[in-house]
């Protein structure tokens, strides 16, 4: 699977702003990791940006890397290889847990990084769709935000114009979701976090190229999904990241969680797991698939766990 979608990305030739994989029917992991080497003047931001790439993901796959200062010639893991959330495989899926937003259209997926709501303003879960397309659009914050910015004794304006001080950048698409869009930003290192009001907010070149691909009406999903298996060829992956819920909230942090989307996607009877390197990467998420059991001819004896 890992061959024919490298090769598929190829022949589709994709703009640098886009990471585009042609989908057989049922495949479920797109992509592969790489690594870099750092230069003296990199970070993990700008690295993240070259590479198609978000913050937080970057600095989850290289938990020993300084993000400010890796420093010349050290190795940097770019976590370029996704198993696909489970939703339906139309129109726009958003997994917030990953930052990461995927775009399904007629067989091929592309794939971005996004900024999601912060805990106070959180991005909301749930199915929607595209209602109106603009173009240097014009910024109308809601009075909660005006508010917030006089609490930080800053004035915002209640209209702020298209130009370099808007913070939808270039353009946005509006959910039927009220108040909440997909946009663009004039500040790109902070894509990648949790530092929106709850729209959805993409790098310049990524909404750039996305803008005139999606039509109105166009739905969305919108998903927390931490965890994600799927099969390649006969390999099964698990992927894991950090839950967005705060760590006393102990049932977000709990395995059952892994075990709810392990059920989604696996029949235990016909699958060899490995149950410790499942446990091993809940506990250490990296963001990037794990191999941690194989596809069985024979009937499995499911673990009592």
């Amino acid at each position: 699977m890992r061959i024919v979608s490298v090769l598929s990305l190829l022949l589709l030739a994709a703009p640098a702003s886009a990471e585009s994989f042609q989908l057989d029917e049922g495949q479920g992991l797109v992509g592969s990791v790489s690594r870099v080497t750092a230069k003296y003047e990199d970070n993990l931001s700008a690295l993240a940006r070259e590479h198609g790439l978000g913050f937080e993901e970057i600095r989850l796959a290289n938990p020993a890397v300084d993000v400010w200062l890796p420093g010349a010639e050290t190795g940097v893991v770019l976590p370029k290889q996704y198993v696909l959330p489970v939703a339906e495989r139309q129109g726009i899926v958003i997994n917030v847990a990953e930052y990461r937003m995927y775009f399904f259209d007629d067989g091929v997926v592309s794939t971005f990084p996004v900024s999601i709501g912060r805990q106070e303003w959180l991005t909301p879960l749930g199915k929607a769709r595209i209602v109106s397309k603009v173009e240097k659009p014009t910024w109308r914050p809601t009075k909660s935000i005006i508010e917030e910015y006089a609490e930080r004794g800053e004035v915002l304006e209640p209209v702020v114009p298209p130009g370099p001080d808007n913070p939808l950048g270039e353009y946005a698409m509006r959910l039927s979701l009220p108040a909440y869009l997909i946009h663009g930003t004039n500040k790109p290192a902070g894509v990648g976090m949790r530092v929106t009001h709850g729209c959805v907010r993409m790098y310049p070149e990524n909404i750039e190229w996305l803008f005139p691909q999606v039509a109105v009406n166009t739905p969305v999903q919108i998903v927390n999904q931490p965890y994600k298996f799927a099969f390649d060829g006969e390999r099964l992956m698990f992927e894991a990241h950090v839950p967005l819920e705060p760590l006393e909230d102990s049932e977000a942090h709990s395995f059952t969680r892994v075990m709810e989307a392990f059920v989604q996607v696996v029949d235990p009877q016909q699958t060899q797991v490995d149950w410790d390197a499942i446990e091993d990467v809940w506990a250490q998420p990296t963001g990037m698939p794990v191999e941690v059991g194989r596809r069985s001819s024979e009937t499995v004896v499911a673990d009592s766990r």
